[in-house]
């Protein structure tokens, strides 16, 4: 799919994904569990790279399509077309899974 954001530095565009309120065996976890955990989102577009203080651009580790876990309050909350995305840089990144 299209989209007319385009990242710029080390800038990461994510669709949230909808968080389970129960385990795979079907335990129901509380809202305070389900608090503290790291949020999970697709990566929808990503920046060029970090400019280094030489000009040099480093690539990032995740790539478009990637699903990655992060904090529970990291990025900039944006909706667009009527969507809801985040904007982070990738050190809010937690993991790829």
């Amino acid at each position: 799919e299209y989209m007319n954001i385009r990242p710029l530095s080390d800038h990461i565009l994510i669709e949230p994904l909808k968080q389970e309120e129960k385990t795979e065996s079907g335990i129901l976890l509380p809202e305070t569990a389900e608090k503290e955990r790291p949020e999970q989102g697709k990566v929808i577009a990503v920046g060029p790279g970090k400019v280094s203080d030489d000009g040099k651009v480093t690539p990032l580790n995740v790539k478009e399509g990637d699903t990655v876990l992060y904090g529970k309050y990291s990025g900039t909350e944006l909706k667009f077309e009527g969507k809801d995305y985040l904007m982070m840089r990738e050190s809010d990144i937690l993991a790829i899974i």
